[in-house]
């Protein structure tokens, strides 16, 4: 039976930023349970509909395995970049954590692109899918995905998705990159004290590498890589400005 006192947490990061692998591990606490089905992930926010259905709909569709756990984890990387999913979460759950994985800009464009090659949406090779994402958005199919599975660039403009989380949430947004989690354990530790559960009662999380299935890796040419590092300059320069921290990229 689910524990009412429980406080729930959202993992938002942005597609192919490494938010199965944080997920897992906050899984592996004793303290700390994940949304089931983790697949396909709830999406419950981006839904209007849905998310009208209430705390108590939500808790028995998403949470009935729950016990005594302190935290309840939702996983949808959908939620980032839907500016109205922070307004129904808050309707719906009051004051979750949030929790927001980012990474590099242009390495999850191009981790983006092989995910899209390998399940058979996307034909164009990797500089003629970005580029095409440069000039304009991309035409895409909602019947076959919740988000566009062309919007490489798009969704690495971190700060403007992040700004709604921000506003509604504040000290209960928790950013954490990639790039850190990886480096160094205590970041996960961390966290973990931030949501309010024991750290030394974590099991070491799984090694990396994060996404060790895409195949090889393509290699992008020094001058189109300085476009793409340009491109992202201001929303990186922003990102930095709403954590106030330089960025590991």
């Amino acid at each position: 039976m689910t524990d009412h006192s429980s406080r729930h947490a959202l993992v938002i990061g942005a597609q192919r930023c490494g938010t199965t692998y944080l997920a897992t591990a906050l899984d592996a606490h004793p303290q700390v349970t994940l949304a089931r089905p983790a697949r396909p992930e709830p999406k419950v926010f981006c839904d209007e509909a849905l998310a009208a259905r209430g705390a108590e709909w939500y808790r028995r569709t998403w949470f009935a395995h729950a016990r005594d756990e302190r935290v309840l984890v939702d996983k949808s990387t959908s939620y980032l970049e839907d500016p109205q999913a922070p307004a129904r979460a808050a309707a719906v759950l009051g004051d979750p954590h949030v929790v927001v994985l980012l990474r590099d800009p242009v390495q999850r464009a191009v981790s983006h692109w092989r995910f899209s090659t390998g399940h058979g949406l996307e034909t164009r090779d990797l500089e003629t899918a970005l580029r095409a994402d440069l000039v304009e958005e991309q035409p895409w199919d909602p019947d076959r995905t919740s988000v566009s599975p062309f919007a490489y660039l798009r969704r690495g403009r971190y700060a403007d998705h992040l700004a709604p989380w921000l506003a509604t949430f504040g000290a209960d947004v928790h950013v954490v990159l990639l790039e850190d989690l990886l480096a160094d354990p205590a970041v996960l530790g961390g966290l973990l004290e931030a949501l309010g559960v024991d750290p030394a009662l974590a099991p070491p999380p799984e090694p990396g590498p994060v996404n060790a299935s895409e195949g090889e890796r393509p290699v992008l040419g020094e001058a189109f890589l300085g476009t793409l590092q340009e491109y992202f300059e201001h929303s990186n320069e922003a990102l930095a400005a709403q954590l106030g921290r330089r960025l590991p990229w």
